[in-house]
């Protein structure tokens, strides 16, 4: 049953084989079995791709469920004390996997050698269920989802900043409007594409930038800015030492951005396994009142912002 509900979310036999750890004639071997025994053909397959079929669909989700509390069995009486073993499987924005959330696994994981946890970083909004991730870090791009469970671990604030040395050499804009004039460093998993949303004192203002690069990757955005490539749209939690050290500096800063929450998702069904229910707290812990790089900037906890704008993964 585990090996159906993986070949079933892969949409592969090779696919599930990776993540299982089997041989690709192992899963089919297995598959067959299932089949044999239930008297009934659950997969379509072709050279290029494997679909359930009218049977399959209507056995994966109560196969998928029995296989997450036999997981969940097995975790309880595995897992007593403070023990932590086997994978854990986490997914996370590529800027924040790398600048914050890559040390924090480490820290997290060091009193538990058994434990294994796999870090995929992505800028996708990634369906947590179908790609089979115990939890998912997003900033904003929450789904509206009754199979999620989410937990906020700390307020994301959007910042405008520039290198000196484009400044020195473009002017500093000092309303929204002049960003029209300037070349903007736009990240392209912004809900609302190259309007870019402002609030001062109950004012409300947007601006259609004309972007003079865009990526889907934040850490790109920042490297470009650096090196004076321009006017980037970055969060607090990547650009703060840079604006610490001088290297780059806060544009607009009397204009708030939308405020946007970094979010724990995990699947809503039964209890979150002790794993996941440890490492969220310890992100809380890590992240609340005030994240770390809010306090190096001197941010306030909250701020009160615009209508949020996602950022998908960023």
């Amino acid at each position: 049953m585990e090996i159906f509900v993986e070949v079933a979310r892969q949409r592969s036999f090779s696919a599930a084989a990776r993540r299982l750890g089997l041989s690709r004639a192992m899963v089919s071997k297995h598959i067959l079995q299932l089949e044999e025994k239930l008297n009934v053909r659950l997969l379509h397959r072709s050279t290029r791709e494997v679909s359930l079929t009218d049977a399959g669909q209507a056995y994966l989700a109560p196969c998928d469920a029995a296989v997450r509390q036999a997981q969940e069995a097995a975790r309880i009486v595995t897992q007593t004390g403070d023990t932590l073993a086997g994978p854990l499987r986490i997914q996370a924005p590529s800027s924040f996997g790398v600048t914050w959330l890559a040390d924090a696994l480490a820290r997290f994981s060091q009193p538990h050698p058994q434990l294994r946890p796999l870090l995929h970083v992505d800028d996708a909004l990634l369906d947590p269920i179908a790609h089979g991730f115990d939890l998912t870090i997003r900033v904003g791009g929450i789904p509206d989802s009754r199979a999620l469970a989410i937990r906020p671990l700390a307020p994301c604030r959007a910042v405008l900043c520039a290198s000196p040395d484009y400044l020195h050499a473009h002017g500093t804009p000092a309303v929204p409007e002049e960003l029209r004039h300037h070349r903007c460093l736009h990240f392209s998993h912004l809900t609302d594409g190259t309007a870019w949303h402002f609030e001062r004192s109950g004012e409300r203002r947007t601006v259609h930038v004309d972007a003079a690069f865009t990526s889907n990757n934040g850490l790109v955005l920042h490297q470009a800015a650096l090196q004076g490539s321009g006017i980037v749209y970055s969060t607090t939690f990547l650009a703060w030492r840079a604006l610490q050290a001088g290297t780059l500096v806060a544009v607009l800063p009397d204009w708030q951005l939308p405020l946007n929450h970094l979010s724990a998702l995990y699947p809503a069904s039964g209890r979150p396994s002790p794993k996941v229910r440890k490492l969220i707290d310890f992100l809380v812990d890590e992240y609340q009142p005030v994240p770390p790089w809010d306090v190096a900037l001197g941010a306030a906890a909250a701020t009160p912002a615009a209508s949020p704008v996602s950022f998908g993964d960023e």
